[in-house]
């Protein structure tokens, strides 16, 4: 009973969490084997989804089937962790769009540029797309510096672009730098496990301790309060440091 329970819930979270589908495309007997590739699309697509989303599908695969098999000390502790991991996992993959989608602006100056050498008017390629933040502020200053007192846009483009390459290198070296920092931080986070497997190799039963008494549950609390302060802690400096 417990097993179809859990089986049902999980199903039903990730049912409505699933972005891109029709329900048509959900239903059983749509398809007659089982799609890897859509099953990881799927997968991270819930991940990198609306916060809210990727935050109930992992309490709900974490959540349920510990609280089913643990109780609500396993709950807690599973969703916690769950959030954690889906918030790293999140705050790493918007980083690394970040980075692609500056490496792309990037080379869309450099072609930028090219065309201006290659004596491209500068009205002709003024309405190309512009990166936002720092690099889009100052290409449109360019342009209206250009337009008012017919200074060479592709000379200060080309010097903005060696800028921002050299931003860019330096910030690649500091998140390198950093880490090391951060993989310690989630070796630490991950270190009560080693102990309740010690705890097994040699005979006690720290699960249940932890899990169906008073005391083992305000240990596990407060382990819960102070990976989540230390881990939050690290990611702080990691990224005041790569800033």
């Amino acid at each position: 009973m417990t097993w179809v329970l859990a089986v049902l819930l999980i199903g039903g979270a990730v049912l409505v969490a699933r972005p891109g589908e029709q329900a048509r495309d959900r239903l059983p007997g749509r398809r007659s084997r089982i799609d890897a590739g859509g099953l990881r699309r799927s997968v991270l697509g819930l991940l990198d989804g609306p916060a809210w989303r990727s935050m109930l599908t992992a309490s709900a695969l974490a959540g349920v089937p510990a609280g089913l098999y643990g109780g609500p000390v396993a709950t807690v502790v599973a969703v916690v962790y769950a959030l954690l991991a889906t918030q790293e996992w999140r705050r790493r993959s918007g980083r690394r769009r970040a980075a692609d989608q500056r490496a792309t602006h990037l080379d869309d100056l450099t072609s930028l540029v090219a065309d201006l050498r290659a004596g491209i008017p500068p009205a002709a390629v003024a309405t190309s797309p512009t990166a936002p933040g720092r690099i889009g502020r100052l290409t449109e200053a360019v342009w209206r510096l250009a337009e008012r007192t017919g200074a060479p846009a592709a000379d200060l483009l080309e010097r903005i672009e060696s800028d921002a390459r050299a931003a860019e290198r330096s910030a690649k070296t500091a998140h390198a730098h950093a880490a090391g920092t951060q993989t310690t931080a989630i070796l630490l986070a991950a270190l009560p496990l080693a102990g309740i497997a010690l705890g097994h190799a040699i005979g006690a039963d720290p699960v249940g301790v932890l899990l169906y008494t008073p005391l083992g549950a305000a240990g596990a609390a407060a382990a819960l309060v102070l990976q989540f302060a230390g881990l939050k802690w690290a990611q702080r400096l990691t990224e005041g440091a790569t800033r």
